[in-house]
């Protein structure tokens, strides 16, 4: 390999050559002495250029064991992991994990921050006072034999490689990359060890894939990578056209978890864990169909056994449970400003990139790398599509800390909101359902 250096490696990717196998070895066995503006420059010319299957594989699998590989075999079993590709209001995980291991499958989840114009997992998480996001594999792996599901990020040991690019991408506008998006997210999976995984791919106008066809291309390749590393993946396509539930943020994210837990989210929510977790519960072999899956895991969430499950996990890893009882014992914002309706009518669409670009205002987004999150800020929505608004109605609550931030956002709010005479029909939130990829039929 003495020939390979990242300057030929950055011309090749640009000039549209596929990399070999050795080159991608060498990338990633020297990205630690690598400087951030040649990464950045390779990572922008696959943006550009793209990856093959087979590339993509290879990238997987490199950055899966840049690290330490997770073995859960002692960990009982069925063991599932999911994944989503990033939405606006997007806490599925918050609600997931405790649902499913209350359901007596183990979760093991590694989860990122913040990404572009979305929220991370493990952001929201560091608003519970005390809670751990950081665990050593030993850590993890006991949490997983205690109590059946643990959410931590990435650590140094774990999938390395991967937390390298996952930073520089969210800084240098080389986010929305099939083949990026693709070697990151099973990276993950594969380091985090777990039989099942199921992709959760958002598409619109809040997602990294604007279109369906660009989201089933997205999950299609995933479904290959896997198939190829050896995983069972199940890749389901859900709608980012407006925010996931109501609340867009941190500590406000982790509440509208807690009161999903109890039964008291908002439906597209709720109806969207059920549903995942159907899946995940049928693909490991835990209920008959997933028609079986939905009416254990709404049982679950009746009986208050979710919401122990996640007093559990909050207790495991350090944080304060008082949180599921006063969640206003998480950071708070010194504002609540509500933005109000010019108009009168129906709201047709309310764009998700645009709303979580008013977030970012207010300081719930990263705009340079390793920059801090305000966790008190953010955005309540209170009209959503379909919704009949009068003029002079709220149509969101917006979480402040700085005045000039908050009259900037909105009107950045205001701008995501579209109000028609007439309602449009509810768009269903899972568009599709994956098990099998087509690019190895």
């Amino acid at each position: 390999m003495a020939n390979i250096n990242i300057l030929k490696l950055i011309r090749d990717k640009r000039d549209g050559r596929a990399h070999s196998i050795e080159e991608l070895g060498w990338l990633i066995g020297n990205l630690d002495s690598l400087p951030d503006y040649q990464i950045s420059a390779w990572l922008m010319a696959v943006v550009c250029r793209g990856m093959n299957v087979e590339e993509t594989t290879e990238l997987t699998r490199l950055m899966a064991v840049s690290g330490d590989v997770l073995d859960l075999s002692s960990v009982p079993g069925p063991r599932v992991d999911k994944h989503s590709t990033g939405g606006v209001g997007d806490k599925v995980t918050l609600v997931l994990a405790p649902l499913l291991a209350a359901a007596g499958v183990t979760v093991a989840k590694l989860s990122g921050r913040g990404l572009g114009h979305t929220g991370g997992t493990i952001d929201k998480l560091e608003a519970i006072s005390g809670f751990r996001t950081s665990l050593s594999p030993e850590e993890f792996l006991e949490q997983l034999r205690q109590i059946g599901c643990a959410v931590a990020g990435q650590t140094g040991e774990l999938a390395p490689a991967d937390g390298r690019l996952y930073a520089l991408r969210d800084v240098t506008g080389t986010v929305e990359s099939i083949p990026l998006i693709a070697a990151s997210v099973v990276s993950k999976k594969i380091a985090a060890g777990a039989d099942v995984i199921l992709l959760d791919v958002k598409v619109g106008q809040g997602a990294f894939m604007k279109s369906l066809e660009e989201a089933k291309a997205l999950a299609d390749v995933m479904l290959a990578v896997g198939e190829r590393l050896g995983k069972r993946i199940i890749c389901v396509v859900s709608d980012m056209e407006q925010p996931l539930g109501f609340n867009i943020g941190h500590a406000n994210e982790v509440e509208e978890a807690i009161l999903t837990l109890q039964g008291q989210g908002p439906e597209d929510l709720t109806d969207l864990c059920v549903e995942l977790g159907a899946l995940l519960l049928e693909g490991a072999g835990k209920v008959e169909d997933v028609a079986s899956g939905r009416k254990k895991l709404a049982a679950i969430i009746e009986s208050g056994a979710a919401i122990a499950k996640l007093r559990e996990m909050i207790l495991a890893q350090g944080g304060d449970p008082a949180v599921i009882e006063n969640p206003k014992s998480m950071p708070q914002p010194k504002y609540r400003i509500p933005v109000q309706a010019k108009e009168a009518g129906f709201v047709t669409a309310l764009d998700a990139f645009v709303v979580g670009g008013a977030g970012k205002i207010l300081g719930a987004g990263r705009l340079v790398k390793g920059a801090p999150i305000d966790l008190a800020v953010g955005i309540n929505l209170v009209k959503k599509v379909g919704d009949k608004v009068e003029v002079g109605e709220i149509l969101g609550v917006l979480l402040a800390n700085d005045e000039g931030q908050a009259k900037a956002a909105a009107a950045e709010l205001l701008a995501a909101y579209r109000i028609a005479n007439r309602p449009v029909e509810a768009q269903p939130t899972i568009k599709a359902v994956f098990t099998k990829s087509a690019l190895l039929a």
